[in-house]
């Protein structure tokens, strides 16, 4: 008798046994096909692992599969097998690590193929002059086609907010057309535009690139900002696209796809297809078919985007390696940068790690030679690199978080013409509210924060849980009228700058004023018009984007990282000041950095401005080494919560305690704790964690497989919510 083993989305971390279904051919199953299968009751989707003859339960008691999906698996075996490999490396059920390695429609049964054969355009002389201005929906669809020249599905149109009724009408006037989908054919030439001239750095990076070309390799290419790396990328790009492979390029924010993706189609006469959270399901499933069948050549996506086939795999390149959005945070909690290399193992592909500010765990790879450093210390034609200012403002009078000589060199900067970036890491209008009379403070009930103050719309708002509630009229404990907003966020600081400089625009970009489509690209219109303006922003300004006006960039606070209660605290705060600071003097005009700080002294901080990042990262490698922390050991957290405060800690606690009598801790594994969470309280439950770490990795990851089936059989353990953290971005 076959039998069919499984992996289904469940938490458990096993795989499950069923027999074949009604009229399934055996021998024609291939590994990796999807099978509709009976879970409890319901059917979940599952991934047919292997065919089996044995099973450990009574062939009486399995359930018949219900239905086999595929003919030849979505996935192809090195990706199926990645993503075996990284479920097991993480810890996490194999079912649900396939699920997240699928597009949702894939994993909602839908069949593996292009729904859409029937797509729209206009015709070649349709414009929106030939519709009267009053019929706003027409012009808005006909603009729609427009924008998507090589057609776009009913399904596509209505996501973008169009009218699909209207096509008809558009239809009958003669300016829309509807066509079956034509794959793209390959283009003779395949660049819109000449490459750039690469300087002496660039070209010996590219050169060393080239000749590893067609074999594993990692090359983490470290470049200060604004030298050239997204020149290196494209011409990497280039040769790979001359042998007739695809790209995969993996970015970390959303918010960078489209200037990307429009940096691509400048360069590149070649189909590109975007993978990212804001497509349709369906938009989605099409753009990874695409890059499945080979007709895409070059992918980029944001960190899921990992897991998606390429038919010929070229060069995959990681842009802000550092960045800790590459590293899921919860569920599947896999690193992409991590799997990337694994996946470049697999297919013996190049892989280009790219950064101003590298990870620490990638520079101590490179230092060991592990990976190939490149490096461009040189910004790429004549710009020059900025100069940093600290502004010591111990004891100085401060008009909404700004001091005189910041706003005096802001007011210089404008009047010259040129454009001025404004840097607080903190959204709203002010960090929270509080009562002058009694000292209450506005904490957010569910969280161990305070509730952020808005005023655009008006509201407190916790950060870390979503609550919101209005603001009070009196305070809470004394009925005084004397509420005062404590700090500034980025709404007090645009409005502060909007009083002290009437006469120019002042722009906000963080989360709150980019929620509406389009809103970031609209900004970045505005920005790169090239008049004098203000732009004040969160972490969403470090990251990648070239404002070519700016010539100063103000950072406010500073030192909000400089005391970090995670060990990690420091290594941020050094990449988020440099990327911030490297959109300064990006163009022909010098840049300057003035960042305000009540520590100016601190021998961190002098080291990163006056020696620049490698020095700042060896001598945090060094500290590192001595304190036995990554990358010179191996880690993971095992994280509890709980509704009651106290029952995390004390069942990591009992946990701990019942594993050491029992003598399961291999040789040379050790923890630490339990300790509550740096934030205690979030959402409503109370955090702990244990810390487990060994400098044997397999030693450690033994100790994790054993960990996972000893709390799957624990009784205890379904009294809280347990995850296992492989290899943590943070320790919150």
């Amino acid at each position: 008798m076959s039998i069919l083993r499984l992996a289904v989305p469940s938490p458990l971390r096993r795989l499950f046994d069923y027999l074949p279904s009604e009229g399934c051919n055996i021998d024609e199953l291939k590994p990796g096909v999807r099978v509709r299968a009976p879970f409890g009751n319901r059917d979940l989707i599952g991934i047919l692992i292997e065919i089996t003859e044995t099973s450990e339960f009574d062939l009486n008691k399995l359930k018949p599969a219900k239905e086999i999906l595929d003919t030849e698996p979505p996935l192809p075996q090195h990706l199926f097998k990645i993503t075996r490999w990284a479920a097991n490396y993480y810890q996490h059920p194999e079912g649900d690590a396939f699920q997240q390695s699928l597009p949702v429609l894939l994993r909602k049964g839908h069949p593996c193929e292009y729904q859409h054969e029937i797509l729209w355009r206009k015709t070649a002389s349709a414009s929106l002059d030939q519709i009267k201005a009053n019929a706003s929906r027409q012009r808005e669809l006909l603009n729609l086609l427009i924008e998507h020249p090589n057609g776009i599905s009913e399904d596509a149109i209505r996501a973008e907010g169009g009218q699909t009724q209207n096509l008809k009408t558009l239809e009958a006037k003669g300016l829309a057309e509807s066509f079956h989908r034509e794959h793209p054919a390959h283009h003779v030439d395949m660049l819109h535009e000449a490459p750039l001239s690469l300087n002496k750095e660039q070209h010996e990076c590219l050169k060393k690139i080239n000749a590893n070309i067609n074999k594993f390799s990692v090359f983490l290419l470290e470049g200060v900002t604004g030298s050239g790396k997204t020149e290196v990328y494209l011409q990497t790009i280039e040769k790979t696209l001359t042998e007739g492979k695809q790209a995969l390029v993996l970015v970390p924010e959303i918010g960078l796809t489209p200037q990307t993706i429009s940096r691509f189609k400048k360069r590149f006469n070649v189909p590109i297809v975007a993978l990212h959270s804001n497509l349709t399901d369906r938009q989605r499933l099409d753009a990874w078919l695409q890059a499945r069948e080979g007709v895409a050549k070059i992918i980029i996506g944001t960190r899921s985007a990992i897991f998606t086939p390429m038919a010929n795999p070229g060069v995959v390149i990681i842009d802000e390696e550092h960045d800790t959005s590459f590293k899921q945070q919860d569920g599947f909690r896999y690193s992409a940068r991590d799997i990337a290399v694994y996946r470049a193992k697999e297919e013996q592909i190049p892989i280009i790690l790219g950064s101003a500010t590298p990870s620490l765990e990638s520079m101590h790879n490179a230092i060991n030679g592990r990976f190939y450093w490149l490096k461009l210390t040189q910004r790429a034609g004549n710009s020059t690199p900025p100069k940093f200012q600290l502004l010591d403002i111990r004891q100085q009078n401060l008009y909404e978080g700004l001091s005189e000589p910041l706003t005096g060199s802001i007011k210089k900067h404008l009047e010259a013409g040129n454009q001025v970036l404004v840097f607080l890491n903190r959204r709203g209008y002010s960090p929270t509210l509080t009562c002058h009379d009694c000292g209450w403070i506005a904490d957010c009930e569910r969280c161990d924060a305070h509730m952020t103050l808005h005023r655009s719309p008006p509201r407190l708002h916790c950060h870390h849980c979503d609550h919101q509630q209005s603001i009070p009229a009196t305070c809470p404990s004394c009925n005084s009228h004397q509420l005062k907003p404590v700090g500034a966020g980025t709404e007090r600081t645009e409005q502060a700058l909007q009083q002290l400089f009437p006469d120019f625009p002042v722009i906000r970009v963080d989360r709150d004023s980019t929620q509406k489509k389009n809103a970031m690209h609209e900004i970045m219109h505005q920005v790169n018009t090239g008049k004098p303006c203000l732009l004040v922003g969160t972490q969403m300004l470090a990251k990648g984007h070239h404002f070519p006006k700016v010539t100063l960039v103000a950072i406010l606070n500073a030192d909000s990282g400089l005391f970090s209660s995670d060990f990690r605290g420091m290594e941020r705060t050094a990449q988020l000041i440099l990327q911030v600071a490297g959109r300064a003097g990006r163009s022909d005009q010098p840049g300057e950095v003035l960042m305000q700080t009540y520590h100016a002294d601190h021998p961190t901080l002098l080291t990163l401005i006056e020696n620049g990042y490698s020095a700042f990262a060896q001598e945090e490698l060094h500290n590192r080494r001595i304190a036995t922390l990554p990358p010179y050991t191996h880690y993971a957290l095992l994280r509890a919560e709980a509704p009651h405060q106290g029952r995390a800690e004390s069942f990591l606690g009992a946990l701990r305690q019942q594993l050491e009598d029992d003598l399961l801790l291999p040789e040379h594994v050790h923890w630490i704790g339990p300790f509550p969470s740096n934030m205690e309280k979030r959402a409503g439950m109370h955090r702990a964690q244990l810390m487990i770490y060994g400098q044997n990795r397999k030693s450690l990851h033994h100790l994790l497989s054993n960990l996972c089936w000893y709390l799957e059989q624990n009784k205890e353990a379904r009294k809280v919510r347990w995850s296992i953290d492989v290899d943590p971005a943070d320790t919150f």
